[in-house]
């Protein structure tokens, strides 16, 4: 029994009693087996971790460049929904209108909770959050737009003060046909 003294006097026979380190062999002692190295796996850990950190990061940065995006999608519907509205004023117009405005509001005061998720050491998020704010600032400027076609926009002096005429109608058409 080379690994330990039998133990004598407790039944079993093939007993091995590990306490008494005299006899075993250090682990330094044993040679490695051909191919292995003992600092591999603490090598290949390290390399897998930051392997998977720097997956981690890409797919991060991916997805804050998707949120970034996702309000030209909503410019795009909003624009149509506004179209299609036509240039009347009712509660149509004007309910997707104050929408096409809230929207971009919300989006713009909740930037930072928007982009929390993807915060990392290895991301960087200002291009995609400046990316973000202009879009968000195109919708808004579309809705303003829209505000302005329906004519509720105080443009004129006239707007504000009512002892003021209103402003002189340049155009007039009626039945497809313009009149100067």
């Amino acid at each position: 029994m080379d690994k330990g003294k039998a133990v004598m006097g407790t039944g079993r026979r093939w007993a091995v009693d590990f306490s008494d380190q005299s006899t075993v062999p250090s682990s330094r002692d044993i040679l490695d087996p051909p191919g292995f190295s003992r600092a591999s796996p603490e090598q290949d850990d390290s390399a897998n971790s930051r392997q998977k950190k720097d997956a981690e990061a890409n797919w991060k940065t991916q997805k804050a460049w998707e949120v970034a995006q996702s309000p030209f999608k909503n410019l795009m519907m909003m624009g149509f929904m506004m179209w299609m509205a036509g240039n009347t004023v009712h509660l149509f117009s004007i309910g997707i209108t104050f929408s096409a405005l809230w929207q971009p509001i919300s989006a713009l005061q909740s930037v930072g909770k928007i982009f929390e998720p993807f915060k990392d050491n290895k991301v960087e998020l200002l291009m995609p959050k400046l990316l973000f704010l202009a879009l968000n600032l195109g919708g808004l400027a579309l809705g303003i737009w829209k505000l302005n076609t329906l004519g509720l926009l105080p443009t004129h002096a006239s707007d504000w003060v009512s002892s003021l005429a209103p402003p002189q109608e340049v155009e007039h058409s009626g039945g497809g046909f313009v009149f100067h």
